[in-house]
């Protein structure tokens, strides 16, 4: 008898009970927004943003209303100006070249790498060919690249580095922290993401200047001041009626659902690794599989699980995800031809004007993604890999 998974992959874990007390006390003052303050109190938001600050080790930190928005206000603090052409890798989600085009830029997309991180060398030509002075560098689905080529590539160009690390937040590339390689890291809150606010965002810099920027942006009202883990308020004196509200900001109950969450980021990691193993290693040496292999470098957070089914025909791919539904496992295909919920893919985004990229058209072609929420126990993955090999063994056996 076939054996059938009866989780959830997309029930989350439950707000720790900190979380809700603090949110709690927040709906009972009733003092929600961000600057809406009792004499003497530093507010949910600020006290979120001076500890990501501390977590991530950036001298300062804005806490906003989503990850997209962290990426927008992000290039518009660095000086994206509509028109301009940003660089972006081709395997990403919608959000990041989403935020491209809501300052009026244009995506210039970057071919994917056999590790599913940005290639490289298409990097260098791109940037030459382009003439673009910002990449916006996803660490798409938690895959990092070897950050230290990267910021020799772009730092000789001439080129700011936006990290997106809505699927990095607590992991490193050989022990330095995502968001702290480039001039601005973004990261999300939103439910799927590693701290679960239902949405938000984090943006984080030692740049004072696009701080300031970045503050002014998410509509401070002038109330800059009451940023504790921003840039000291001279600094807004040159920037603050020249740069437009845009407003974003992250409110009081919001924070206060995430900051104890934040306090177990590293605990929480280590969970998600253990699941991300145990499929891997239920996975290892299946026939027709290549599994994407993590170098030592990379300290990365397994909240999500991808393989490749290379050079496999559309109608055995199908068959597989066919076969894993009827049993419980959700899986998502990149190589389907329309979009399909938030699995889509650079060739879908036609605003874009996007160039085919034949080496991640053929990647994007057999890649299969999967989330690993914390609310799954590591039998429960074990089951889930055994699953896997069984419906990919019989895709093969009848195709």
């Amino acid at each position: 008898m076939h054996e059938v998974f009866t989780g959830s992959f997309t029930q989350q874990e439950p707000i720790p009970e900190a979380g809700i007390a603090a949110a709690l006390a927040v709906m009972r003052h009733g003092r929600l927004h961000r600057y809406n303050l009792a004499e003497g109190e530093a507010g949910e938001v600020a006290l979120l943003e001076q500890e990501f600050a501390a977590a991530t080790g950036a001298h300062y930190c804005l806490a906003v209303a989503s990850g997209g928005y962290a990426m927008a206000c992000a290039l518009r603090a660095v000086g994206v100006r509509p028109g301009d052409r940003v660089l972006s890798n081709a395997f990403t989600l919608a959000p990041v070249p989403g935020a491209i085009a809501a300052v009026g830029a244009t995506p210039v997309f970057v071919e994917a790498a056999e590790d599913l991180t940005i290639d490289l060398a298409h990097l260098q030509t791109q940037i030459a060919r382009s003439g673009a002075k910002v990449l916006l560098l996803s660490h798409m689905r938690g895959h990092i690249c070897d950050m230290r080529a990267l910021m020799d590539i772009c730092d000789a160009a001439g080129v700011s580095v936006v990290e997106d690390c809505a699927h990095t937040m607590g992991a490193a590339w050989d022990g330095v922290a995502t968001g702290r390689w480039g001039l601005v890291g973004c990261f999300s809150t939103q439910t799927y993401k590693h701290l679960n606010s239902g949405e938000g965002g984090l943006i984080v810099s030692d740049d004072s200047q696009v701080m300031a920027r970045a503050v002014l942006l998410s509509g401070s009202y002038m109330n800059y001041d009451r940023h504790s883990a921003s840039p000291p308020p001279e600094l807004f004196d040159g920037l603050r009626l020249d740069v437009p509200n845009i407003s974003g900001r992250m409110d009081n109950l919001r924070a206060a659902i995430l900051r104890p969450q934040l306090h177990g980021l590293d605990e929480r990691r280590a969970r998600w690794n253990a699941l991300y193993a145990t499929v891997e290693a239920g996975l290892e040496a299946t026939p027709g599989v290549t599994l994407i292999r993590r170098k030592p470098q990379e300290g990365f957070v397994g909240s999500s699980f991808q393989f490749l089914l290379r050079d496999w025909p559309a109608g055995m791919v199908q068959t597989v995800l066919a076969g894993c539904r009827a049993r419980g496992v959700e899986l998502k295909w990149f190589g389907a031809a329309e979009p399909s919920g938030f699995t889509s893919r650079y060739d879908h985004w036609r605003y874009a004007a996007p160039v085919r990229l034949p080496q991640t058209d053929r990647l994007l072609a057999g890649l299969i993604d999967m989330r690993l929420p914390l609310t799954f126990t590591t039998g429960d993955c074990a089951l889930i890999a055994r699953i896997l090999r069984a419906e990919l063994r019989a895709a093969r056996q009848a195709g």
